[in-house]
């Protein structure tokens, strides 16, 4: 989707940086709520939505912890699997469901069938160790009313009705999977939908071609220097709140703005690739998104997964991520990315970053530098019958995680918001599980940088109209009756229905 020319506003209230998912939400959730608001985007690229949100560069899940191990950690000391951060992920995209749904029924998006489908999400294991793990992961999800309908079974053939090319020429040894009623998002088909809502409202305007190449803090406002990336005309825009939500661009931009919070602060890229399928013959044997569990020799980048996956209108089969060893913050960006983004303040922080994670270097320049027969054996891990010959590797996005002193060289893989002292600027950092909590990210900032949308009664309204649930705790037992209703309104506007 392009927008020609770009629309650039002479005094608006609010700036955000990049189009992605997270702006785009953004965007659309401030201008629902106070229509009166003057909202610029700015996105470097001509098209909208082409880095992480882009369905090539991110896995398509609605992270709702369904089959995500990494967000259940190992038995306590008592035995049982701590499942606080599967609850919190999962009421998130409770939210997100929530606002693609208003956002349907209000006809802003068009068909939900376009971005979002019902897909099962399973988690496969095997071997006793990990067979006992996932059930008592099972019985303590299980006695929650969040996932009180996931199914849990030993049997290998009901796993093999769930994903028959798991099954199929695995040699006999312990399995187990459960398996819940999940979906399949591509994000940058529902970003530009949004954003093509925002385009048509009044004093609303995208800048697409156009970087934001600095921030500067004026006097209770901020300078943007922003630069046409086809003519090198430059143009100066000044906004009293600025998002910045440009995936692997936003620390360049973060470190611009010279605030003292951000001293210190640094960025490591991860690069990603896929294996992708495109025969038909075995795409429509596979239904589901099937998880695994990390293996040891890999850091926490996430468990490899086996997606059905609609991109560009086709059906295809991916594996991976695949991660490799990159110095560019984004797919369009440069080698020189991290050398540049170097400062006095953060070559300490990002040096025993190095040092502490030397087996994190490695694992990406091997990774990277693998085979393509490689590649198959950990394909095969999950589908044992898979050929060469079906395979084709393809560049998936590249995140940036955020490197502070205070990390003392840990590398954290999850997504946070940085805003400034005086909450004139909120910054996007991180990747996991970035798009499916997009919504309920928005929200925050809202909450946290410009509360006084939300202080009248009217603005409750408003967000109440968009988030149902948004100042509710569904996770508590009592509001358990409220979470079906709104969960169940959500699929009906969206159209999802889960599979038997």
């Amino acid at each position: 989707m392009n927008f020609e020319p770009a629309r650039i506003l002479e005094a608006p209230d609010i700036v955000l940086v990049g189009s992605g998912i997270m702006s785009a939400t953004l965007a659309v959730m401030l201008k629902r709520l106070d229509p009166r608001l003057r909202i610029q985007m700015v996105e470097i690229t001509s098209e909208l939505a082409q880095e992480a949100s882009n369905g090539w560069n991110n896995a398509g899940t609605g992270h709702a912890a369904l089959c995500e191990l990494s967000y259940t950690p190992e038995r306590d000391s008592s035995g049982k699997v701590p499942i606080t951060r599967a609850l919190h992920i999962f009421e998130q995209f409770e939210h997100s469901k929530q606002f693609w749904g208003s956002a349907t029924a209000e006809g802003m998006v068009g068909a939900a069938a376009d971005f979002i489908h019902a897909v099962p999400h399973v988690c496969f294991v095997k071997g006793r160790e990990d067979v006992d793990f996932l059930r008592a992961r099972h019985t303590a999800m299980a006695e929650h009313h969040f996932f009180r309908s996931t199914t849990f079974t030993t049997d290998s053939s009901r796993i093999q009705q769930w994903a028959p090319l798991v099954m199929e020429g695995r040699n006999a040894c312990p399995v187990a999977a459960t398996k819940g009623a999940g979906t399949e998002v591509d994000y940058g088909l529902l970003a530009r939908r949004l954003c093509g809502w925002l385009a048509e409202q009044e004093h609303c305007g995208i800048a697409a071609g156009w970087k934001v190449t600095r921030l500067q803090r004026g006097v209770g406002e901020w300078h943007l220097t922003m630069q046409c990336q086809a003519t090198g005309e430059t143009r100066s825009q000044c906004a009293k709140f600025v998002f910045v939500g440009a995936g692997g661009g936003s620390l360049p931009l973060l470190q611009s703005t010279g605030l003292a919070e951000v001293a210190g602060l640094g960025g490591f890229p991860i690069g990603g690739q896929w294996l992708v399928c495109d025969e038909p013959s075995i795409c429509a044997r596979h239904e589901a998104k099937v998880y695994g569990t990390t293996p040891p020799s890999s850091p926490s980048l996430g468990a490899g997964h086996l997606d059905v996956r609609r991109l560009n209108g086709q059906r295809q089969l991916l594996f991976g991520p695949f991660a490799s060893w990159t110095t560019r913050f984004l797919k369009h960006g440069h080698w020189s990315d991290l050398p540049l983004s170097i400062r006095a303040g953060n070559l300490s922080a990002l040096l025993k970053t190095g040092m502490r994670n030397r087996s994190l270097v490695k694992y990406l320049i091997t990774q990277g530098l693998q085979s393509m027969e490689s590649r198959m054996e950990a394909v095969r891990e999950f589908y044992p019958n898979a050929c060469l010959e079906h395979w084709r590797l393809v560049q998936a996005g590249i995140r940036v995680q955020a490197i502070k002193k205070a990390d003392r060289g840990v590398v954290h893989f999850g997504t946070e918001v940085f805003s400034s002292a005086d909450r004139s600027i909120a910054v996007l950092l991180g990747a996991s599980p970035g798009a499916s909590v997009s919504v309920n990210i928005a929200l925050e900032v809202v909450q946290t940088c410009l509360p006084h949308l939300l202080t009248s009664a009217q603005g409750q309204e408003r967000m109440r109209r968009m988030i149902p649930t948004f100042d509710q705790d569904l996770k508590q037992p009592r509001n358990a009756a409220l979470f079906e209703k709104t969960s169940r309104e959500a699929a009906e506007q969206l159209q999802i229905h889960p599979q038997p």
